[in-house]
């Protein structure tokens, strides 16, 4: 199998457990969000440490210590991803599937506003006009809900922000989850010991499948991301891309088909506006590659050949 090939192989793998994660936290209740949270941050760090110890990669660790500005971005991507995964978890558990899948839709748009503001990137007319209809979306999508869709937006701008950070750090998938896992394990186990000292805790106290799948949590965190990791690793951007809204569709099926979540006219609207924004963003991010690739190749051709 060709490494391109094995690329959309491991990133069609990692957007289909991301697009049916939420089937999988619905099993994990009565757990409150939190409590989810704090295991599936715990139970992470030892499958991540179990593999890396497998593969005798440990080494990482001396070398990161003597980077304290890499250690103060770890802290900041550990606080991101922990507020996405806890609002995310908070969204599937109060039944707003719908709404999640909207925050992983316009995560492409926020990513691009991100650039502009944060790396002063000067954006395209057409990436502009994607701007300005996923705007509008959440306008509409505003006066459907009678409030800003804020779990969504939370959702988007965490993960835009995560995948920035992260960007920066350049850290592999694996120790990298490690490294940001462990900085939150402290204040997770602190919050599982408070709640099993209250007696509010359900790990072991609801069925033996319930703690198993509490525990399984930290593979199925981390099983995605490193396949993610491998198609990153193999595919164009363009590609890549392509696939990220594989994830978002299924949550969206998922809400409406299996947890018969409403979709009412002004909201399939608004969802209408953000396809839209996407569609407009992605034939444009297409199109450039496309152009850039053609100006490189005519660059190359023109080179002058040395003879010696």
């Amino acid at each position: 199998m060709t490494p391109v090939r094995l690329g959309y192989l491991y990133g069609f793998g990692a957007y289909l457990l991301w697009g049916f994660f939420p089937l999988y936290l619905k099993l994990l209740r009565p757990a409150g969000p939190l409590e989810i949270l704090a295991h599936r941050i715990v139970w992470s760090v030892l499958f991540v440490a179990l593999l890396l110890a497998a593969v005798r990669n440990v080494g990482f660790l001396r070398a990161l210590l003597r980077r304290p500005r890499a250690l103060a971005g770890i802290g900041v991507a550990a606080a991101l991803i922990a507020v996405n995964w806890g609002t995310y978890i908070y969204g599937v558990n109060s039944d707003r599937v719908v709404e999640t899948a909207l925050g992983y839709f316009i995560n492409p748009l926020v990513v691009v506003l991100l650039g502009v503001f944060v790396l002063r990137e000067r954006l395209r007319p057409a990436q502009w006009a994607a701007l300005a209809t996923g705007g509008l979306a959440v306008v509409v999508l505003a006066v459907d809900y009678g409030r800003l869709p804020w779990l969504a937006l939370v959702l988007a701008f965490s993960f835009a922000g995560y995948g920035l950070v992260k960007k920066r750090l350049g850290l592999p998938a694996a120790e990298g989850l490690f490294v940001e896992s462990a900085v939150l394990a402290l204040p997770a186990l602190a919050y599982l010991g408070w709640l099993s000292a209250a007696g509010d805790a359900t790990f072991g106290h609801v069925s033996l499948g319930h703690t198993a799948l509490l525990v399984a949590a930290g593979a199925a965190t981390a099983i995605p991301l490193l396949l993610f990791a491998g198609a990153a690793n193999r595919l164009p951007l363009t590609g890549l891309s392509m696939l990220q809204y594989l994830a978002p569709i299924l949550q969206l099926g998922c809400g409406v088909l299996i947890f018969h979540e409403p979709m009412p006219p002004a909201r399939l609207a608004g969802f209408a506006l953000v396809w839209a924004a996407l569609i407009v963003f992605t034939v444009d991010a297409l199109r450039h590659g496309h152009r850039t690739r053609a100006t490189h190749a005519r660059a190359a051709h023109r080179e002058p050949v040395t003879t010696r």
